[in-house]
C-alpha cells in the first residue's frame, strides 16, 4: 500500500494519475502470468516489483487542494490447483494358462535356439576337420609329388652320367683305336723306310771297293740327293769314317749305284737321303 505523501501541487495530479494506471496494468499483467503459471503445474517464481515516482519537477508552487489517494491495485486471485491424476485402474491378474504358454514357448525357443548353436558348432568343427582332412591330403600329395619328382630327377642324373661315361669310353675308345693306327702307320712307315734305305744301302755296298790295309768297322755318313726317277744328283760327305781310302770308295760306288733303287710307296720317296756305311755291316 502506499505510503501517506505530503501535499503537492495541483500540476502533479496528472503525472500521478498516469502512473497510477500504469501500476495497475502492470499489477494485472503479472496477475495474469502467476495464474497461467500455475495453471501449468509449475511454481512460479517470486516476482518483486518495486516503484520509484519519478522525480518531481520543479515548478511553480501553486497551493490546491489536495487529491485523494489513488486506489490501492487489487490483489491476484489466486490459481487453482491441478486436480491429481485419476488412479490407472488397476490391471487384472493375468490367467496363469497364459503364463504357462509363455514359459513353454521361452524355453521352446531357448530349446531351438540351443539345438541351432549346437548344429552350428558342429557345422563348424565338420568344416574344420574336413579343411584339415583336405590340407592334409594336399600335403600328402605334395610330398608324394615331391618324391616321385626327385626320383625321375635322379633317374635323369643317373643316365646323363651313364651316357656321360659312355660317351668318354666312346671318345677314349676312338682315341686309342686313332692312336693305334697312328702308331701302326707309323711302324709300318718306318718299317718300310728301313728296307728302302736298306735296298739303297745293299746296293751301294755291292759297288764298294774296300782298300786293302782297311781294319776295324769305321762309319762314314753321305746325304745323297736324287730325283724321282732314283738318279743322283750329288752325294756329299757328312762324317768321315777316319780312312780316306775307304770314304772315297764309299763315294765311288754312291754314283756307280745311281739310279738307285725307289720305295714301294710314292710318299716315301726322300730327295735328301742320309746313308751310313760300315765295311763290316
Amino acid at each position: 500500500m502506499a505510503k501517506d505523501r505530503p501535499r503537492k501541487p495541483a500540476t502533479m495530479s496528472g503525472q500521478w494519475l498516469a502512473m497510477a494506471l500504469a501500476i495497475a496494468v502492470h499489477v494485472a499483467f503479472i496477475a495474469v502470468l502467476v495464474f497461467s503459471l500455475r495453471w501449468q503445474n509449475r511454481n512460479p517464481e517470486p516476482v518483486m516489483a518495486e516503484l520509484y515516482a519519478p522525480p518531481p519537477k520543479a515548478a511553480t508552487i501553486t497551493p490546491v487542494e489536495p487529491e485523494p489517494p489513488p486506489p490501492a491495485p487489487p490483489r491476484p486471485e489466486p490459481a487453482p490447483k491441478p486436480e491429481p491424476p485419476a488412479p490407472k485402474a488397476a490391471q487384472k491378474p493375468e490367467p496363469k494358462v497364459e503364463k504357462a504358454d509363455s514359459r513353454a514357448a521361452d524355453i521352446a525357443l531357448k530349446a531351438k535356439a540351443e539345438e541351432e548353436r549346437k548344429k552350428r558348432e558342429q557345422s563348424a568343427r565338420e568344416k574344420q576337420e574336413r579343411e584339415k582332412k583336405e590340407a592334409d591330403q594336399r600335403e600328402t600329395e605334395k610330398k608324394k609329388q615331391d618324391e616321385q619328382r626327385r626320383l625321375v630327377e635322379a633317374r635323369e642324373r643317373q643316365t646323363r652320367e651313364a651316357e656321360a661315361l659312355r660317351a668318354q669310353a666312346e671318345r677314349e675308345q676312338t682315341v686309342r683305336a686313332a692312336q693305334q693306327k697312328t702308331d701302326a702307320e707309323a711302324a709300318a712307315r718306318t718299317r718300310a723306310e728301313a728296307d728302302y734305305i736298306r735296298r739303297i744301302q745293299s746296293k751301294v755296298k755291292g759297288n764298294v771297293i774296300l782298300p786293302p790295309d782297311m781294319s776295324g768297322n769305321p762309319e762314314a755318313i753321305f746325304e745323297v740327293v736324287q730325283l724321282p726317277t732314283g738318279e743322283i744328283i750329288d752325294a756329299v760327305l757328312r762324317k768321315s769314317s777316319g780312312v780316306r781310302a775307304y770314304d772315297d770308295a764309299v763315294q765311288r760306288a754312291i754314283v756307280k749305284s745311281s739310279p738307285l733303287p725307289r720305295p714301294d710307296r710314292p710318299d716315301l720317296f726322300q730327295r735328301t737321303l742320309t746313308l751310313k756305311f760300315r765295311p763290316q755291316d
